[in-house]
């Protein structure tokens, strides 16, 4: 999918400044606690998700997410289809105080053809 540069430029910026987690430390991650959040639209996260993840698309993550997860010291890993929502979101939770926040890296395709390789 084109995109168009200015969203290519924040989506980059974002993904510069949140910590991108690697598809095979995913697992580890969610059993020690972190929370797995798709912030795709509801639709697509009904198609397909990572098991275990909690949905707030990203147009509604900044109004919803306190009610969701409160705690500020919680681990969320954000995904989307590939980077760039995942990035987003994850930078706009650290703008709001979740220090934990960030995002899979090649987002939920990177993690499905790892899980697929095993």
């Amino acid at each position: 999918m084109a995109y168009t540069e200015k969203f290519q430029t924040m989506s980059d910026q974002a993904m510069a400044r949140v910590e991108a987690v690697n598809p095979n430390q995913v697992d580890a991650l969610v059993a020690s606690g972190a929370i797995l959040l798709d912030i795709r639209d509801q639709e697509e996260h009904n198609k397909d998700h990572i098991s275990g993840s909690l949905n707030v698309s990203r147009g509604k993550l900044e109004m919803n997410i306190e009610g969701i997860i409160p705690d500020l010291n919680s681990t969320i890993i954000c995904y989307c289809n590939a980077n760039n929502r995942g990035a987003l979101s994850a930078a706009s939770l650290r703008d709001m105080g979740y220090n934990q926040a960030m995002f899979i890296k090649g987002g939920r395709l990177a993690y499905r053809a790892l899980s697929q390789a095993s």
